[in-house]
């Protein structure tokens, strides 16, 4: 695949169209590298905002809000600091060939699935199940 491949920006992933096509695998390509960019770029701002807030605040109270935002919105980069690693992994799933296939199964994985969480590694059908057997372990 050719990253500069043509995409009109309107392309929608098809389902008459063969799967995980050169056109298909440019679009979650794009989506990924986007929705990647955007979370750094949140993360950049995050860091300036706690840098150039850092000040002495006398009020108690004032200053428990404070952090409590601070430790609020240090756990939000935490997650999408994991997130990130997610898109790297899908990112590496495109260039090694393996990417819209359930890790489970080795079935497609639904476009439908794919354009709403573009990280998804199984398909609804093998998450479920998945979600079913965490649930019933997490009982005993």
């Amino acid at each position: 695949m050719k990253p500069e491949s043509f995409l009109p920006d309107e392309y929608r992933p098809a389902e008459d169209e063969p799967f995980m096509n050169d056109r298909q695998l440019e679009y979650f390509r794009r989506k990924l590298v986007a929705w990647k960019n955007d979370i750094l770029a949140e993360s950049r701002d995050t860091i300036e905002a706690l840098q150039d807030s850092t000040r002495n605040i006398p009020d108690v109270t004032d200053r428990a809000s404070e952090e409590t935002d601070r430790a609020i919105e240090l756990r939000t980069r935490d997650r999408q600091r994991k997130l990130v690693s997610k898109i790297d992994s899908a990112l590496r799933r495109i260039e090694n060939g393996e990417y819209g296939y359930c890790e489970v199964t080795g079935e497609p994985i639904s476009l439908k699935r794919l354009d709403a969480r573009p990280i998804a590694t199984m398909s609804l059908e093998a998450q479920e199940r998945h979600e079913r057997r965490e649930k019933v372990h997490r009982d005993d």
